[in-house]
């Protein structure tokens, strides 16, 4: 997760006052995309298998981020 701005390719979601971005064709290899937040950040789930552990994961979480 990081900040941005919209581009021509992005799906727009806007969740709780807050705005998702995503690549849409990012988003058709990684859906489905959850994002929880947690007391120390955010966790990151999607449909990609990134190894052993599956998934993926972002900032406050012990595991690396997505990608």
């Amino acid at each position: 997760m990081a900040l941005d701005e919209p581009r021509d390719n992005d799906e727009v979601y806007d969740v709780d006052g807050y705005k998702y971005l995503v690549d849409k064709d990012f988003l058709e290899k990684a859906k489905p995309i959850k994002v929880d937040y947690q007391v120390h950040g955010f966790k990151l789930d999607c449909g990609i298998n990134f190894g052993a552990g599956g998934g993926c994961s972002g900032c406050g979480s012990e595991s690396s981020g997505c990608g």
